[in-house]
């Protein structure tokens, strides 16, 4: 399938971000959680799956990487798609929570935040929020692909 070819951009693009930021070891990738509705519709949690991928082609020489899912839901939200960039702001603010063992491990080492598609960066922001508000600063964040937006009609 094209988690193999997904996983190497997702894990050259992490490198990318890491390469600016000097990063401590270890490197902690953080995927976006999904919803246990959506890992259902598409048969498995797909963003964590690249992230694990994508860190076992990153563990070059000394540096560690480990993908640790530290965020999760604290409330329900809605399907992100459909919604306009200001509804799934609204949407998600708020959502995210820092779990336990993301409270435990995060402030450890460097984190970077990674997802599948960025669309406007809503979920990218709520969850540098959550990890903010527990003491912990995303050193960087890193997708597979961005979509364009398009010009309202």
């Amino acid at each position: 399938g094209l988690s193999v070819p997904l996983a190497v951009a997702l894990s050259a693009a992490a490198s990318a971000a890491l390469a600016a930021v000097a990063p401590a070891s270890p490197v902690f990738l953080v995927p976006m959680p999904s919803s246990v509705a959506a890992c259902r519709r598409r048969g498995d949690d797909v963003v964590a799956r690249l992230a694990r991928r994508a860190a076992t082609r990153m563990r070059v020489g000394a540096r560690a990487v480990r993908v640790v899912p530290g965020l999760c839901f604290g409330r329900r939200v809605a399907d992100s798609a459909g919604l306009t960039a200001a509804a799934r702001r609204a949407n998600l603010a708020g959502a995210l929570e820092v779990n336990g063992l993301g409270r435990r491990l995060l402030r450890t080492g460097t984190v970077v935040l990674v997802d599948d598609v960025i669309t406007t960066g809503a979920t990218l922001s709520e969850a540098a929020r959550a990890l903010r508000a527990v003491g912990v600063d995303p050193a960087a964040a890193a997708v597979v692909a961005a979509t364009t937006r398009r010009a309202a009609i």
